[in-house]
């Protein structure tokens, strides 16, 4: 019996035919039934997917063998299960599809965007064989630790998540920038409000890291002085402490499974925002068009974020 997994990756290499490599990958993808979300753009490429663990081998190998993606490193992580999958026949033969279908994403999505993230400054973002230029040092979780213990509360955590990734789990004493959407980093870190850590060691962070890359090199071109971030992101740091570091919390996903957990009896720092209650459960504002996210216990029917409550109230 195969097992589902969910790979999350990422590689900064100049591309000069994204949409060529959209149609590859894309064509790539199907013939192995996995399901998620690419991103392809000049700059590299960004990807969730998840499927059979087979089929995950298949896509990486095959991946790996285009030239600027001969580096891509992985994150695995274990899917939720397999959809249900209906026989097609056609003139009676068979035509189902050879591999499940991961359950944890509803379908397949491969476009070419302006940027990998989009912070709204593809011009600015200068990437090379061997990465983002000018960007913050590359630590591994090892060494983030090693610096807290040599430089003690100087040591400042960035958040580069939306806040509401946050609010289920967050580095100790992390600065979280008060950002909906990634476009609204830039205007932050040059309203000012972050001038007084410009001297500080400054220690960014995001699901897989690759949020880190453009926000670093772009903090590092605003005159903040001292830039790091954690090489593979806060999975690879989960990964290597569970509860045991200076993580709390749960980790907030973009797939089926919302959040997960590095190791069991993880601290449940969110609070629900309709009773106050302790919870890791992330939702989306009930209101129509509101894409607001937000936490609140599952026991809430149709949750609506504070905006929304304040009007109906």
């Amino acid at each position: 019996m195969s097992h589902p997994k969910i790979l999350l990756y990422y590689a900064f290499a100049p591309i000069s035919d994204p949409e060529a490599v959209m149609l590859w990958q894309r064509e790539l993808c199907e013939s192995l039934g996995l399901r998620g979300r690419i991103i392809i753009s000049k700059h590299g490429i960004n990807g969730t997917v998840g499927g059979e663990i087979d089929a995950c081998k298949q896509y990486l190998k095959r991946t790996r063998e285009y030239g600027p993606f001969s580096g891509l490193e992985v994150k695995w992580s274990e899917g939720s299960g397999f959809a249900a999958t209906t026989p097609t026949v056609l003139k009676g033969v068979d035509r189902t599809v050879p591999w499940q279908a991961i359950s944890d994403f509803p379908k397949l999505s491969v476009k070419v965007r302006d940027e990998l993230v989009a912070f709204g400054i593809p011009e600015e973002t200068l990437v090379d064989e061997s990465g983002v230029v000018g960007g913050g040092v590359h630590l591994s979780p090892e060494k983030v630790n090693e610096l807290v213990a040599e430089r003690g509360d100087d040591v400042v955590f960035f958040d580069g998540r939306n806040a509401w990734e946050a609010e289920v789990g967050k580095f100790k004493g992390a600065i979280v920038p008060d950002v909906r959407t990634t476009h609204d980093f830039i205007a932050q870190i040059e309203s000012g409000a972050f001038d007084d850590i410009k001297g500080k060691p400054i220690v960014t962070y995001c699901t897989g890291g690759i949020r880190c890359e453009i926000l670093s090199a772009a903090m590092v071109a605003r005159g903040f002085e001292e830039v790091y971030q954690i090489d593979g992101g806060i999975v690879r740091y989960g990964e290597a402490f569970g509860n045991d570091g200076l993580w709390e919390g749960s980790l907030a996903v973009f797939d089926g499974r919302e959040t997960m957990d590095f190791a069991p009896g993880a601290a449940v720092i969110g609070v629900c925002a309709d009773c106050g209650a302790p919870t890791a459960n992330l939702v989306d504002c009930a209101e129509g068009s509101c894409r607001t996210r937000f936490v609140a216990c599952a026991s809430h029917e149709a949750p609506r974020c504070e905006a929304h409550q304040l009007a109906v109230a």
